[in-house]
């Protein structure tokens, strides 16, 4: 059975990922931000990934999204090398706001009986419980070009949207996260294409169908 065959893989995939060491270290349990994303992280985990945004989605499936929307560890750095002023919560408050807008737009193509709409909902749940704790300091002004990012994001002009798979774009959001909020997970790999490496060749185990 197919449904039988992906949480077969999902649970390989948990022994394989999720071991002292190899994940996401423990969080500060004191800070309400670590905690809220925490949460976000164990719905994030690579099985889950690739169960409801691979296995549960017709082959080749793409959804549209702004070119803002693909926000990955390059971008990141690219914008900490170039924008002047930049400070992380800058960074943290573009990957919520990419994010959110992500989940609602895998949200909003499913159909509602669809094997994952429940979890891309109760995903979007703790975003947006992220989102309630996050403060963007009053008074700041970001980097113009972090401003132009925001706005892109609201745009509804063609030349704006690309295509991209949810599954890849919830890595992106996975990747990105442990880099911008170095607070929580502190190590500056998580920063680096590299240490993420182990994700892919896990993903490309081969589980015998039943």
């Amino acid at each position: 059975m197919a449904w039988t065959r992906a949480w077969t893989f999902g649970w390989v995939l948990g022994l394989v990922v999720i071991q002292p060491g190899a994940g996401s270290p423990q969080l500060p349990s004191t800070d309400p931000i670590c905690k809220a994303l925490n949460v976000v992280t164990n719905s994030l985990v690579l099985h889950s990934r690739v169960h409801f945004m691979k296995h549960n989605m017709p082959i080749n499936y793409t959804i549209r999204v702004h070119y803002e929307e693909i926000f990955k560890l390059k971008n990141v750095s690219r914008l900490r090398r170039n924008v002047e002023g930049l400070e992380e919560v800058d960074l943290q408050d573009t990957w919520l706001r990419v994010n959110r807008g992500i989940l609602m737009r895998i949200k909003d193509a499913l159909p509602t009986k669809h094997p994952s709409y429940n979890y891309t909902s109760d995903l979007k749940g703790l975003f947006d419980n992220v989102a309630q704790i996050f403060t963007y300091p009053e008074g700041r002004e970001p980097p113009e070009r972090i401003q132009r990012i925001w706005d892109a994001l609201g745009s509804r002009l063609e030349k704006r949207w690309t295509v991209a798979s949810p599954k890849s774009l919830l890595d992106n959001c996975y990747h990105t996260m442990h880099c911008v909020f170095s607070s929580c997970f502190p190590s500056s790999d998580y920063c680096q294409r590299a240490h993420w490496r182990g994700e892919k060749k896990a993903q490309n185990l081969e589980v015998p169908e039943n």
